[in-house]
């Protein structure tokens, strides 16, 4: 299998996707933009005090000619985003309310997308995982049919490549989200090319253990192979539930699933909580050296992705290129 970013860059030649990025202030993030704007595949959008990226620029020893920037506090933008939000947010924020938060990058620059002025977002190198997806969820919303935005990771080793979610967004689940956030994976698997073959993971595999938790999933993977049909994904694969090696390993399918579509071979997998995905993903990370690209958010009228505040500037880069990649 080709790396994917090389082939999401080949696509992405001579589209220039607007992307922008609010924490122009942060080292990482401006270093980043910086070789982005060397490239054709992405035009990135900084936002920042010109004083405050000067000086950061001047530190790192880069230059920021034909690096497009904007002054959220002085932008000639500002009236326009403004009128904008407070119509889009229907009568839940005054004008003045509205100039506030035009002040926070976050905001500003999800405004920039909703306008179309930008196509796609990345931030959360130096904000929380809430303070990106919440203008998000305000703004652009979710897509007709999804009830709740998901994140979801990119692990990438070598010639392997595989999806992990929900790994960032939802502290709790019910059966319903599960499926959701399943349809959701595989949707965003096929976008980049893959092939999805889904499991729904839990700490039993087939009923070798019965719990509430175990049937929670159980439920799930019944909800989610009705609803792939009405999302047009008939011919997707997503059963469970699944112990991670009888997903992950032919030799326990066979032991342990026989009867399963999924015979160890699995490249999507939907964990059964925040907490069992977020440290799923991060074991993955530092222990089995993938790559983790993401969260990528799913659900949205819009990209727009969270950095982990831990990120390094590949990581602003890579995700870039991912963002940019979900306009095509």
């Amino acid at each position: 299998m080709a790396n994917l970013l090389d082939v999401l860059k080949g696509k992405l030649e001579g589209k220039n996707v607007r992307i922008v990025f609010p924490e122009g202030n942060d080292e990482r993030v401006l270093a980043a933009a910086v070789e982005l704007s060397k490239t054709d595949y992405v035009a990135p959008v900084v936002l920042g005090n010109a004083d405050e990226l000067k000086s950061v620029s001047e530190k790192l020893g880069l230059s920021l000619d034909g690096l497009e920037t904007i002054d959220p506090a002085t932008s000639e933008l500002r009236s326009e985003l403004i009128a904008s939000f407070v119509e889009r947010r229907k009568g839940k924020a005054t004008e003045e309310q509205a100039e506030q938060m035009m002040n926070d990058g976050n905001y500003f620059g999800t405004m920039l997308v909703h306008t179309g002025q930008a196509a796609g977002l990345v931030s959360g190198a130096a904000h929380s995982t809430a303070d990106t997806v919440r203008p998000a969820l305000q703004i652009i919303k979710t897509k007709p049919g999804v009830s709740k935005t998901s994140g979801v990771f990119f692990m990438l080793r070598e010639d392997e490549q595989y999806v992990f979610g929900d790994c960032a967004i939802n502290p709790t689940l019910e059966a319903s989200d599960l499926a959701e956030i399943a349809v959701e994976s595989a949707k965003t698997a096929q976008s980049f090319g893959m092939e999805p073959k889904v499991a729904m993971l839990s700490f039993s595999t087939k009923g070798s253990a019965k719990t509430s938790e175990t049937e929670k999933i159980v439920e799930a993977t019944r909800l989610a192979q009705d609803k792939k049909a009405e999302a047009g994904l008939d011919d997707v694969i997503i059963d469970g539930e699944f112990q991670f090696d009888a997903a992950f390993v032919p030799s326990v399918a066979a032991k342990k699933a026989p009867e399963s579509p999924i015979q160890g071979d699995a490249n999507v997998f939907v964990f059964p909580s925040l907490e069992a995905g977020n440290i799923g993903y991060k074991i993955a990370q530092r222990l089995g050296g993938f790559d983790a690209i993401g969260p990528i958010l799913q659900g949205l009228n819009a990209p727009v992705n969270d950095l982990s505040r831990g990120c390094s500037t590949d990581d602003v880069y890579d995700l870039a290129i991912i963002t940019a990649a979900q306009t095509l």
